[in-house]
């Protein structure tokens, strides 16, 4: 077993493996959220490329899942129907990649988070907002852009992505299956990454692997949730999830 801890100690190890357990639980049953909960609680136990490394592989096959769990033709739909959000994401992370290390991470932390918690609190206070079906394409490529800049920037390409799915109202399997093969696409991106920067090396590797066990156990049993919940239910879960998503972000931005 010390094969798969890379380099932790055994109570670290579970305790990272229960973390991961959760994370995919919450996914399973919302949609997003798994590296937020996962990192939140890695960064306090473990080094943090250890940590980022140990997230790779779960987030990479439990999206893959995530986005094919209706069929290839589901997602093959999803991906040509939303081509235009995908298309800004994939353009956005390509254009601020490189500015990286100009800009401080705390930051953009910040300019995300605050828009994003003012937009849920707003949803959950009973004014739903809705982009108007003239205006949809426009919103795609803007919040795909702004998704994937931030993406490039600080890892970050989910709340925005959200934000969309839910002001045109989509419904809870299209929103599953949409933010699972946006994140497949930028999980895709991140693990070639890092498999070329060292980030993910033979200590690593092994213990990424380990942790895609719990993830995908708690994301089944996280399906099973989804299923029972209805339209409305779903969709206050998933504007609450996003709210501590975004005040997270705010944390982060304050205190580091």
């Amino acid at each position: 077993m010390d094969f798969f801890y890379g380099g932790l100690t055994a109570e670290t190890f579970w305790i990272a493996a229960l973390v991961t357990l959760f994370a995919g639980f919450v996914k399973g049953a919302i949609g997003f959220a798994m590296p937020l909960i996962m990192m939140a609680v890695f960064a306090s136990i473990m080094p943090p490329q250890l940590a980022l490394a140990g997230l790779i592989l779960s987030v990479l096959t439990t999206n893959l899942h995530q986005s094919l769990r209706d069929g290839w033709p589901a997602f093959r739909e999803s991906a040509w129907g939303y081509r235009r959000l995908i298309g800004a994401t994939i353009i956005g992370i390509a254009i601020s990649a490189p500015f990286v290390v100009y800009i401080p991470a705390r930051l953009l932390l910040g300019l995300l988070g605050l828009p994003v918690a003012l937009f849920a609190l707003y949803q959950l206070s009973g004014r739903p907002m809705k982009i108007a079906l003239r205006h949809r394409n426009r919103a795609e490529y803007v919040l795909g852009l702004i998704a994937g800049l931030y993406g490039g920037l600080a890892g970050i390409w989910g709340p925005p992505v959200v934000i969309y799915l839910l002001s045109i109202a989509a419904d809870k399997k299209e929103t599953v299956r949409v933010q699972g093969v946006i994140f497949l696409i930028g999980g895709t991106v991140l693990a070639a990454a890092h498999l070329g920067t060292g980030i993910l090396n033979e200590v690593t590797l092994p213990f990424s692997v380990a942790l895609v066990i719990p993830a995908f156990a708690g994301m089944l049993a996280g399906f099973r949730l989804q299923d029972r919940l209805d339209p409305v239910k779903f969709r206050r879960w998933t504007l609450i999830l996003l709210a501590l998503t975004a005040l997270n972000l705010l944390r982060k931005s304050i205190f580091g």
